[in-house]
Parts: C-alpha cells; sequence; structure tokens
C-alpha cells in the first residue's frame, strides 16, 4: 500500500470584482480546499462555484472561517471575543454548508484562516470556544490545524478528529511556527523548493527551520495558498514531486 499525504489549499478567497488566484486550475492539483467562507474573504457566488469545483474534481470541501475582516483579509490581529469568534464560526459553517448541499457535496472538515488561525495555536480558551461550536454544528467534522497546539489539545477534549497541517509554502522557526509574513524566509515561492520541502515533510514528519533546527510536524496535510505568487506552478511541482516519489494524494477527511 502506497504511503499517502493530504495536500490542502486555502481556495474561493475572491470577492466581488477582486480576483484571488486561479481556481479552476488549482481545484484540479489538490485533495482537500479550504474554501472561504465571506468574513475574510469569499462570497457568495463564489462559493458556490467553489462548492461545485471541489464536486467535479473530488476535492473534500473544507470551510475556511475567518474573521470578519474583509479589510485585512483575515491576517490581521482582533481581540475577538471567544464567545463571538463561536458565533461567527457557526455563521460562516451554515452558509458554506447551505451552499455546497445546494451543489451536491458536504463541508468534510473546518480550518480557520489567517490570524484566527495563529490565536488557535496558543489561546486556550478561543481554542475551546471553536471546537465546541464546530462539535454542536456537526460532531464528526476533523479540524486541521497546527500540531502541539491548544486547538489540538481542545479538539481531543471536545470528541472531534484532529488532523496535524504542515506548510510546504511557508517558512519556520524553530519553535514550530511559521515566519512572520514580510520577513526574509516567510514564503517559498520557488516551486523546485516549496516540491523539495512538502517531499521532505511528506516523508520524515519534519522539516529544516530557519536557524538550521529540526522541526517535527508529523503531518496529515500539506498546505499550499492558492494567492502566493505562481501557485499553480508550486502546486504542479509539489504533486509531481510526491506522486513520483511513490506517495499517493489523498484527503484526510
Amino acid at each position: 500500500m502506497l504511503p499517502t499525504i493530504d495536500l490542502n489549499c486555502d481556495l474561493g478567497e475572491s470577492f466581488g470584482a477582486w480576483r484571488i488566484g486561479d481556481d479552476e486550475a488549482m481545484f484540479a492539483l489538490v485533495s482537500s480546499a479550504n474554501v472561504a467562507c465571506g468574513f475574510h474573504a469569499g462570497d457568495p457566488v463564489t462559493m458556490l462555484s467553489s462548492a461545485r469545483l471541489a464536486a467535479r474534481h473530488g476535492v473534500a470541501l473544507g470551510a475556511h472561517p475567518g474573521y470578519r475582516d474583509l479589510a485585512g483579509f483575515g491576517r490581521r490581529a482582533l481581540d475577538t471575543s471567544p464567545a463571538e469568534l463561536a458565533a461567527e464560526l457557526l455563521v460562516q459553517l451554515g452558509a458554506l454548508d447551505g451552499v455546497a448541499r445546494a451543489a451536491g457535496v458536504r463541508v468534510r472538515y473546518v480550518k480557520a484562516h489567517g490570524a484566527l488561525y495563529h490565536r488557535l495555536g496558543v489561546d486556550e480558551r478561543a481554542a475551546h470556544a471553536f471546537a465546541e461550536a464546530v462539535a454542536a454544528f456537526e460532531p464528526t467534522l476533523p479540524l486541521l490545524g497546527p500540531p502541539s497546539s491548544a486547538l489540538e489539545r481542545a479538539a481531543d477534549a471536545t470528541g472531534l478528529r484532529f488532523a496535524r497541517e504542515a506548510f510546504a509554502d511557508r517558512g519556520y522557526v524553530a519553535d514550530g511556527s511559521l515566519v512572520p509574513r514580510g520577513e526574509p524566509g516567510a514564503i517559498v515561492d520557488d516551486p523546485a523548493a516549496a516540491a523539495d520541502r512538502a517531499l521532505e515533510l511528506a516523508e520524515t514528519g519534519g522539516i529544516t527551520a530557519d536557524d538550521g533546527s529540526r522541526v517535527e510536524l508529523a503531518p496529515d496535510s500539506l498546505c499550499l495558498h492558492g494567492d502566493t505568487p505562481g501557485a499553480v506552478a508550486i502546486a504542479r511541482a509539489v504533486r509531481a514531486t510526491l506522486k513520483g516519489a511513490g506517495i499517493a494524494i489523498e484527503a484526510f477527511a
């Protein structure tokens, strides 16, 4: 039996007249799609198009909720209370799930976006509110997130399945967190380099940090970003390299 890994991507991020990424191409290259739910990006038309693309390509559709922050693309840290986070999550889940049903698919997992993702990695109260809201909505939905995080602990406490994620197109620091955007080495936009990192993660479970140390992540899924420059070329290189090494690409959910 071939070793397997999930390849996920943040997609469905266009909003109105603003077009982000090449969803048509990317849905054909990944096994799971984290689709924006209208708070940090995305709109009803884009969500429906994304659900239809997921159905067409046999891709697992994931909800990608974020802070209510269209202006900042969900990448600004907001002091939203855990209770409000939970309520906003339920609104976003309900919106995408309703659209997905109309397209003949269902939401199959949940992955937070941007600044919310990073907060849930360290904020125990927010992570438990998030996990409990997902469990109240649908207790069989897995959470996708950072390894050894507050969110992983919250998922375990709530009885939710948790899938560990690593990033092929982002740099890591020694503590296992990502190099902050805007700093050197934060974004890996060279297709060959991203493919090498994906293979290292899939085969060894870890990656080399920016200081040369080893970060152990044991990922179930590798993430690419649809808004990274050259995202399609990166995804093609990653997919070809993994398959060339005998690693099957399959959705974790």
